[in-house]
């Protein structure tokens, strides 16, 4: 059950009318959901207005199946149970969950950020695992549905929970953190994303740093402290923020970092070493997944852990165990010693010449396909250019690319390199064929491109043509 969410309760929460009720104050929920398809006995049900379903089609089914309690605009025709009524469902479902919220005593972590958030968050979660029960963000549920959604799934055994929040306009991260009240603001760094809304780079820092003003009164701030822009805050809520950070070669770390790490050693796509230097102890890992930017995400894991009572033994056991998902960076071995990259979730300028370096540690031949990335503003074209000119920094063999804008990443590639085959495509089925004709044993095939472009369908067909070991 869900502490205190009476039917009395959720209707005062979301200043509804609440009609059809015989035992308003002992009638418990036992979740809630706007998918008719996951209702269960005593589930609250938001009948929600999509663009393709009005969930107020389901409203007899999910009765049928036991729903305690509907949340609804229009009056159904024949209620077969109770109902609250409401001029907006999804705002009842940001109140609910905002309300519930209120009722837990579990530490909660919120995660933002321009790069990394999921992986931050699978990392995170890894650690706080060594210790706790812990519930994370599903998949990518970090916006204004999923993150409520992700609320509500905690439950009397959850110890704590990790929470990944991603904007891209002012005044979401103020109603996002509204909902979480993070215990702990991880950020993981400030980069040239959603510029189209925020503008420039401060833009970026203006929104996401929302996030402090909802932060629990013990709330702590842990921040990326190699990112320009987040070194300059001294100051969250009357606290010092905690900085982490990487040493590089030969140089001193910044004074304002308190936790670091050094020696570094890539494995190629096997992943990194590295040693962990925490204000109270000095431990090494091994990072199962490529990338310096995975270096970031477990210094962020650590400190973390850290701020929870984990111990150096139980932080490093779970950077060790951390894995990613489907989307994100996520290393798919198939048939004839082909390594295919999953990375197509979603891209930005940042992330994607990070795919890039990861791409560049492969041991055979290299095939980077790329597509356009989205919400970039004015400079778009010079943005996507900027990513082609990373090539200089590269060996990569291959670069397929599709889309109008993406033709700036091969002209921007074709500019500065001799030793990359480029080839640009205005189809992405086109594409595919000509991509699984020049695939050979041994490759590796980085896939990455914003949501829109639907590049899972680029995976799906190198899986399906080459199977998976």
């Amino acid at each position: 059950m869900l502490k205190n969410m009476t039917l009395t309760n959720i209707a005062k929460a979301v200043g509804g009318t609440l009609l059809g009720a015989n035992e308003p104050d002992t009638t418990q929920i036992s979740g809630a959901v706007i998918d008719s398809r996951l209702v269960k006995e005593g589930f609250l049900f938001f009948a929600v207005k999509g663009e393709r379903v009005d969930g107020h089609k389901f409203v007899e089914d999910v009765f049928e199946k036991g729903a305690a309690c509907v949340i609804v605009e229009d009056v159904p025709a024949d209620p077969k149970g109770p109902y609250i009524q409401v001029p907006s469902t999804l705002q009842a479902l940001k109140d609910v969950a905002a309300f519930y919220r209120k009722q837990l005593s579990i530490p909660i972590v919120g995660i933002t950020g321009s790069v990394g958030k999921t992986s931050t968050k699978e990392m995170i979660a890894s650690v706080l695992s060594q210790k706790y029960n812990v519930l994370k963000t599903e998949g990518n549920f970090n916006n204004e549905i999923g993150l409520p959604l992700t609320i509500l799934r905690i439950r009397e055994e959850h110890e704590a929970a990790v929470v990944e929040m991603g904007i891209s306009d002012f005044g979401e991260m103020h109603r996002l953190a509204t909902i979480a009240q993070p215990d702990i603001s991880v950020i993981t760094n400030i980069g040239t994303c959603h510029l189209e809304f925020l503008g420039d780079r401060d833009g970026v820092l203006k929104a996401k740093t929302e996030m402090f003003d909802h932060l629990t009164e013990r709330g702590t701030a842990i921040l990326n402290g190699d990112d320009d822009k987040l070194a300059t805050i001294t100051e969250v809520n009357g606290k010092k923020p905690f900085f982490y950070g990487v040493k590089k070669q030969g140089n001193a770390v910044a004074e304002h970092i308190s936790a670091y790490a050094s020696n570094v050693v890539g494995r190629g796509l096997e992943g990194i070493t590295a040693t962990i230097h925490m204000p109270e102890d000095t431990f090494t890992v091994h990072i199962g997944l490529p990338g310096m930017h995975n270096v970031y995400n477990a210094m962020a894991a650590a400190c973390v852990g850290r701020e929870l009572s984990l111990t150096a033994k139980e932080i490093a056991a779970g950077i060790n165990k951390a894995t990613t998902i489907s989307g994100r960076t996520n290393l798919i071995r198939l048939k004839q010693n082909i390594t295919l990259i999953d990375d197509c979730y979603n891209a930005n300028p940042v992330s994607m010449k990070e795919a890039l370096d990861i791409l560049n540690l492969a041991k055979g031949r290299s095939i980077a396909v790329l597509g356009d990335m989205g919400e970039l503003g004015a400079d778009e074209k010079a943005l996507h250019r900027s990513v082609g000119e990373h090539f200089e920094h590269l060996s990569i063999d291959v670069l397929f690319t599709v889309g109008e804008l993406s033709k700036e990443i091969a002209a921007g590639a074709k500019k500065v390199t001799e030793k990359t085959a480029i080839y640009s495509f205005d189809s992405k089925d086109v594409m595919i064929k000509e991509l699984l004709a020049c695939i050979s044993p041994g490759d590796a095939v980085l896939v990455k491109a914003s949501h829109f472009m639907d590049f899972p369908a680029v995976v799906e067909a190198v899986r399906e043509a080459f199977g998976e070991k």
